[in-house]
């Protein structure tokens, strides 16, 4: 008999029916168990919502404060990491709310870059630490982790004390300020503690690569991680921003003959470790989701800049991969680590609840696959009706799916729980992000379908080849972007609102603040200390707060001589910094502003060894640049300090020479500080010329603006003269304070001319 090409399809679309009966039937059993977890989260919310929370409050960020501080390790494994390891250490210990803990970083001994910026780190901070692996690297990320563990054990028996936390990060982590505190309130009362993982957003809505994983950990971290929580069957462990108590690591140390806490050779130890303590006995584990209230500004619809009071969620924030080849290698890795080598090492032990959880865990293995098969049916089912709509006088064939059948009524109710799979998705980026994420999601859901079907299949092959040659599957790094600046800076509150909240300033006037630091560019806190808003001390405390810099008063006749000469005036002048003291091989120098990364490494190859930053006031620095540096240039005899002759004449004491000596800063004004005020240059024109004035240090700021026709003379002689009228002398202060009369200190000046003039 001789098939026709009609034949052919008639076969083809028996075929295409019976594909499309074993699709619809996965994805209802799939939607089926994501409608279970779905009526558990929101019943348990809402009973949370009515019964619990009217009772319990949250933990308060004053709760976290008042708790003492316990040694903390914080281990973070890195190969090939050179490019962001420095910046995102750099920024997490000095952004960090939290002063004692220890940074234990695991290198190669083939990874030499690595191990370089982990040096510069060293010499910056003393609580960072450099462990060695015994191999070459690439191994596995758990063979690191051992060795940092052993590294930290080392340190505890070296310095006789022992860590009650541990910590794990990564790399390319962004830590939460408030991070550690609350792993120091809840541990070790609770035996692991995990934080959500909020992946930042993308420049732009079409990166769906970057966006996928946005909402993906908002459904899991929102959602899926609480309800493992109320199932009481093991946290997986992210990786990162999961704390562990010490008895944790210590049982899972014991449980194997190697005395290893992390499995070689797994790619997702992190994941196993949670299951791991589950079935060893170690439970108390919790997910803490856990917002601090803060006042911020933004921009609304209309343009106009309003407060609002958010919830910032104690969190680590990450920059995943935007290319999809390096999507599905980390994706890869991910899948292989859970769903297989969690099946090979784990099985499928337990009771039916825990058989449940596992089972969730490796349904990517299927439902990755069917998803692309549904595409593909899809595609088919369109091609065939837009054949018959083109061509209507075509041979009929029986229609795919018929209403009233089994499988109409299968694909009616897959198509239900679509949709709500789709509302709940992007609920949770809601809640995470905002509604134009939420919205946008639903592209991203198709996409990451995509990645997910190539990084299945690529974890399959992976452990195919590890299960015909034994050999542990390596690490596969993904190669990290470093996060901008905007990121970097993810969980820095903005200067202005911690005025607001502290209220020292009103909404109302930072504000306006705002709106003339957008028309004339200069800096926010410049424009809040002219308007008379905050005082300059109250800036630079708060700007402290910001940073987690200390702050203090500068006194430029403290300064060792020897400090003077090895950080020149010229040096000071350009980076607007001064030295105040050496203090534990590091030399402390005094700004108001942070330098920039480049322009610290400057001042550290001329100083010879590693800076330590503290702000002062602008004023404060600008006098004891000034009046420090005259010092060398004293003759060999220096004149006597008119502070000291009346302190040793009991003319004043300590704290009144103390306030009189601030007070006397704070009347001195920089030139370029005046010009603005008094508007005879812009703030772009004069940050423009002092950049322009870097290549001309021997030349005084004033000459140089007015040889390059950026102010007049008249303009520079009317500014100096202010900058003269403004200051006060230590004797004019003290007669302000009424301390001494002015008489009194005309006399004891005479004196001190006398004395200097017969060298006695």
């Amino acid at each position: 008999m001789t098939l026709t090409i009609v034949d052919y399809v008639a076969y083809l679309m028996l075929a295409f029916k019976g594909l499309l009966f074993v699709v619809a039937c996965v994805f209802l059993i799939s939607g089926l168990d994501e409608l279970v977890v779905d009526v558990i989260y929101f019943g348990r919310s809402i009973y949370r919502a009515l019964f619990i929370k009217k009772r319990y409050r949250p933990i308060t960020e004053q709760q976290l404060m008042s708790v003492p501080e316990q040694p903390v390790a914080i281990m973070i494994p890195a190969w090939n990491e050179s490019d962001i390891i420095f910046h995102m250490v750099d920024n997490t210990v000095n952004t960090l709310n939290y002063s004692n803990f220890h940074v234990f970083i695991g290198t190669y001994p083939n990874d030499l870059d690595t191990q370089r910026e982990v040096a510069r780190l060293r010499e910056i901070h003393d609580n960072v630490h450099c462990i060695v692996c015994r191999d070459p690297g690439p191994t596995s990320k758990a063979d690191c982790l051992n060795w940092v563990y052993m590294g930290i054990k080392d340190f505890e028996k070296q310095n006789d004390m022992e860590f009650p936390v541990f910590v794990m990060e990564d790399a390319e982590d962004i830590v939460h300020p408030l991070a550690i505190k609350l792993f120091n309130y809840l541990i070790p009362r609770k035996n692991m503690v995990q934080l959500p993982v909020v992946p930042f957003e993308p420049a732009h809505w079409y990166q769906l690569t970057r966006a996928h994983y946005m909402d993906e950990f908002a459904e899991n971290h929102h959602k899926n991680m609480v309800i493992r929580e109320v199932f009481r069957r093991g946290i997986p462990c992210a990786g990162v921003g999961c704390g562990f108590s010490r008895h944790a690591l210590e049982v899972l140390a014991g449980d194997n003959e190697e005395q290893l806490v992390f499995k070689l050779g797994s790619l997702t130890e992190d994941y196993e470790m949670g299951m791991r303590l589950k079935n060893v006995g170690v439970d108390r584990a919790i997910f803490v989701k856990l917002p601090i209230r803060r006042v911020a500004t933004r921009k609304s619809l209309t343009g106009k800049t309003v407060q609002v009071e958010k919830e910032e969620l104690v969190s680590i924030r990450n920059v995943f991969p935007a290319e999809f080849k390096a999507s599905v290698r980390q994706k890869s890795r991910w899948i292989a680590g859970i769903a297989l080598q969690g099946w090979e090492n784990l099985g499928w032990k337990g009771d039916l609840l825990t058989k449940y959880v596992l089972f969730k865990d490796r349904k990517a293995l299927l439902t990755s696959q069917v998803n692309m098969l549904g595409y593909f049916v899809i595609m088919f089912v369109a091609s065939y009706y837009a054949v018959t709509w083109l061509f209507p006088d075509a041979y009929h064939y029986p229609p795919l799916v018929e209403k009233g059948t089994l499988l109409w009524d299968i694909i009616v109710i897959t198509t239900v729980f679509l949709i709500l799979r789709l509302l709940v998705r992007m609920y949770c980026v809601f809640r995470f992000y905002d509604a134009k994420r939420a919205l946008l999601s639903v592209l991203n859901f198709v996409w990451a379908n995509f990645i997910n079907f190539f990084a299945t299949n690529r974890a399959i092959m992976m452990f195919a080849h590890y299960l015909s040659t034994g050999k542990w599957i390596k690490w596969d790094h993904t190669k990290h972007v470093p996060p901008s600046a905007e990121e970097l800076s993810a969980f820095r509150r903005r200067i202005g609102d911690m005025l607001v909240e502290k209220r020292i300033i009103s909404f109302e006037q930072l504000e306006g603040a705002i709106l003339e630091q957008q028309k004339t560019g200069r800096l926010l806190g410049d424009i809040l200390i002219l308007k008379g808003l905050v005082s300059e001390n109250e800036l630079i405390q708060t700007l402290g707060m910001q940073l987690r810099i200390s702050t203090r008063d500068v006194d430029p006749y403290e300064t060792p001589v020897e400090l003077l000469r090895l950080l020149p005036r010229d040096l000071a002048v350009l980076y607007s910094v001064f030295p105040v003291e050496v203090r534990n091989n590091k030399l402390v120098v005094a700004a108001s502003t942070i330098p920039r990364r480049e322009e610290l490494s400057r001042l550290e190859e001329v100083a010879g060894m590693p800076i330590e930053l503290c702000l002062t006031t602008k004023n404060s620095l600008s006098f004891s640049i000034q009046r420090g540096y005259e010092r060398l240039d004293q003759q060999e005899r220096p004149r006597p300090r008119l502070g000291q002759t009346l302190l040793a004449k009991g003319v004043v004491t300590q704290e009144q020479l103390a306030e009189a000596l601030k007070r006397q800063q704070q009347t001195y004004s920089r030139l370029g500080d005046i010009l603005l005020d008094e508007s005879l240059i812009s703030y772009n024109d004069l940050k423009t010329a002092c950049e322009e004035h870097q290549a001309s240090p021997g030349e005084q700021l004033g000459e140089f603006l007015v040889r390059n026709n950026y102010i007049s003379n008249e303009q520079l002689s009317h500014a100096m003269n202010l900058q003269k009228m403004r200051f006060r002398t230590l004797g004019e202060v003290l007669a302000e304070m009424q301390v001494v009369s002015r008489e009194q200190m005309a006399s004891i000046l005479r004196e001190m001319e006398n004395e200097q003039d017969l060298g006695t």
